[in-house]
């Protein structure tokens, strides 16, 4: 008798345990917009408006995309436009929408050794640090900056290879630290790069470059992916990285602290009209 009342009083416990858990959206993201800061400002807001907790899963673009197709995550907000498509057209994710854009930068020690700052493109740059085989740190980890490195040495018809090429498999805070540890030239998008800039002494040695736009979007996932997914709390997630509020909110995050602001928000437009 007194085992049967435990049971039946501990399944409100149960029942009330389930649907907490229900209520929790799990985030696959990319590192820069957990090293930025970013997600530390909108995380908040959108557990305070919504109710709802969020788990981040912060990895590379390559990984999160990955996640998310296998069911592990409920929501992508990611920077890989080309692996991007890739996911949607399989039908591992839905609708893909554009949220915000920065750019990436080449970094490199102050005395550039392999003279790239005095070019203006990055297919030149990247030959010119092969060819002077200056060290070059890649994060190596099929992120969305590794798969824009990658897209730069096609452009420059390199095959990078040597000693001079390290890869670090790391996200992108770490990959900044190993390049400035070994005075060496990478490739940081740039609002990681303003978090950390005082800890680096890496120069910026070009910018500006068109191949260099860096586009962000936000990804519901299939409910086929998996049992488990939130498809309700994904969505909510995703109708919030693009409502006008929080693209506010995106449009002055690091002005304050850095002088100007680490992203641009871009809801609602398509990639042909950003960065003209």
């Amino acid at each position: 008798m007194l085992l049967a009342l435990a049971f039946i009083l501990a399944i409100p416990f149960q029942l009330h345990a389930g649907e907490a858990a229900s209520k929790s959206v799990i985030l696959s993201t990319t590192t820069s917009t957990q090293d930025s800061g970013l997600l530390d400002v909108l995380v908040p807001l959108f557990e305070k408006k919504n109710g709802t907790r969020v788990k981040t899963i912060s990895v590379g673009t390559g990984q999160a995309l990955a996640l998310a197709a296998k069911g592990e995550a409920d929501v992508a907000l990611v920077h890989a436009p080309s692996l991007e498509k890739k996911y949607v057209a399989e039908g591992k994710l839905t609708n893909r929408r554009l949220v915000m854009y920065n750019d990436f930068i080449i970094l490199g020690p102050a005395n550039d050794p392999a003279k790239i700052k005095s070019t203006k493109s990055s297919a030149e740059a990247m030959k010119r640090v092969a060819a002077s085989a200056s060290r070059f740190v890649s994060r190596g980890d099929n992120s969305g900056t590794h798969n824009l490195e990658k897209s730069l040495w096609k452009n420059a018809g390199i095959q990078p290879k040597g000693e001079w090429y390290i890869e670090s498999g790391q996200g992108m805070g770490a990959t900044l630290g190993i390049a400035n540890d070994r005075n060496a030239y990478t490739i940081s998008d740039r609002a990681t790069y303003l978090a950390f800039r005082k800890r680096v002494t890496l120069a910026v040695l070009l910018e500006s470059d068109k191949p260099l736009l860096n586009i962000y979007s936000v990804m519901e996932v299939n409910p086929a992916n998996g049992p488990r997914i939130n498809t309700v709390g994904g969505k909510a997630f995703a109708d919030f990285m693009v409502a006008p509020e929080t693209q506010a909110v995106i449009k002055t995050f690091g002005v304050e602290k850095f002088g100007q602001p680490l992203f641009i928000p871009v809801a609602g437009k398509r990639e042909e009209e950003i960065g003209g």
